[in-house]
């Protein structure tokens, strides 16, 4: 193996360490979530935030980025980020309901940091692969949280323990993480003191807030993401509304799930037979579409097939979302902002999702207007899609003026 080849070899373990990190703090509370609201007698509406808490702060550091004077290198974020991750993880073990809960919000924090800062380092580091690596960043995303939440049963059983044993383990993976992460942030803050000192953030921020391109992004991420907590919340409701029992309907959402993982890989396999990333988003698209129809109104005998077919949209469509922060920035500060920008506000949109279905499920009765108002936020969806799989760069001067916002869906766009 060359030293090129071993370089990159070791980058990209270094980048799967800290995605395997990135959901297990929440993938894994779901299967012993009874056994903790028993112990703390927590009510149904707090067992839920216990789970949604952490998904609420997904996009908190994205939101605050913007008013920082000078962001902190990526590498010191992915460290502070594991670090905190650690306190989170085992801040839940305490044995009150306090802890339990800040332990929630702590992790979710610090996935929110974790999520805006590896774009950015794909970006930087990996100019040339940014699709190609972010589908495997996004494999191993979607693979720690498959893992996790199908492991930590087995482990607690197998050691005849309580849920604290398989949750406090997630702190490893995490920790090892950050710490393979320390020399690489020493060595960026040592190379920082004696570079010329980067531009404002807070100026590299407003240009990026100030850019349709970037709005464009954002959206496709929020609405995206929307689709997959619908999913997420509601796909083995839908099921067993349907007929299926509670076993089978689980199983058709670890079936789509794992199906992601496949649909990921597959975008460095299609960009590169496409001059940009539109066809991505049609496919993404056209795939989402079909699989909500089947999994609501088709046979439910044939419910495995459309999960299947909506895995595989929903995992494109993410590992599409993500690769847009690399390839719509111009370079490694504009890509931190647009990840803060598209994760911040991308996941705000996302948590109206589960609740607006669930509420329109409890107003009408049944899932024939929900998921009809679904079809059209996949339609929706695409318009943003298009226009920023286009080839053009937030921050670019020869393809966005500083002081134009162009949404690329209509009038003038630069190319």
């Amino acid at each position: 193996m060359t030293a090129r080849r071993a370089g990159l070899a070791g980058s990209l373990l270094m980048i799967v360490l800290v995605a395997v990190s990135l959901r297990p703090a929440i993938a894994a509370v779901g299967p012993v979530l009874t056994e903790i609201s028993d112990e703390f007698r927590l009510s149904g509406t707090a067992a839920g935030a216990l789970t949604t808490l952490p998904l609420l702060f997904f996009g908190a550091y994205g939101l605050v980025a913007p008013f920082l004077g000078r962001a902190p290198r990526a590498e010191t974020l992915l460290v502070s980020a594991m670090g905190l991750l650690v306190v989170g993880l085992l801040l839940r073990l305490l044995d009150a309901p306090f802890p339990l809960f800040a332990g929630s919000l702590v992790a979710g924090i610090a996935i929110s940091i974790g999520n805006i800062a590896m774009p950015s380092i794909i970006k930087r580091d990996h100019p040339t692969r940014i699709t190609t690596v972010t589908a495997v960043y996004t494999l191993a995303v979607t693979s720690g949280a498959s893992l996790s939440s199908g492991l930590v049963v087995p482990v607690e059983n197998l050691f005849d323990s309580s849920w604290r044993l398989p949750l406090g383990l997630l702190a490893v993976p995490a920790a090892l993480a950050g710490l393979l992460w320390v020399p690489r942030a020493r060595r960026a803050a040592h190379a920082a003191r004696s570079a010329p000192p980067p531009a404002s953030s807070r100026g590299v921020a407003a240009m990026v807030w100030r850019s349709g391109l970037a709005w464009n992004v954002t959206v496709f991420m929020g609405v995206q993401s929307l689709l997959a907590y619908v999913v997420l919340g509601w796909l083995p409701t839908i099921c067993q509304n349907r007929g299926m029992d509670e076993t089978s309907a689980g199983f058709v959402l670890a079936l789509s799930a794992a199906i992601q993982a496949a649909g990921s890989l597959a975008v460095p396999v299609l960009a590169r037979r496409t001059r940009d990333q539109r066809p991505l988003v049609l496919t993404t698209a056209t795939l989402t579409f079909v699989g909500f129809i089947g999994v609501t109104w088709a046979p439910i005998g044939s419910v495995w097939v459309w999960a299947v077919v909506l895995g595989l949209g929903q995992g494109i469509g993410f590992a599409t979302a993500l690769s847009f922060i690399g390839l719509r920035a111009h370079d490694a500060p504009v890509a931190a902002q647009l990840s803060g920008m598209a994760q911040g506000v991308g996941y705000v949109i996302a948590a109206l999702g589960p609740l607006g279905v669930g509420a329109l499920h409890d107003v009408t009765g049944g899932w024939s207007v929900p998921i009809a108002c679904v079809l059209g936020v996949v339609i929706v969806m695409a318009v943003p899609g298009l226009a920023a799989g286009r080839n053009r760069t937030v921050g670019d001067p020869a393809d966005e003026p500083p002081n134009a916002v162009n949404t690329g869906i209509s009038g003038h766009t630069p190319e």
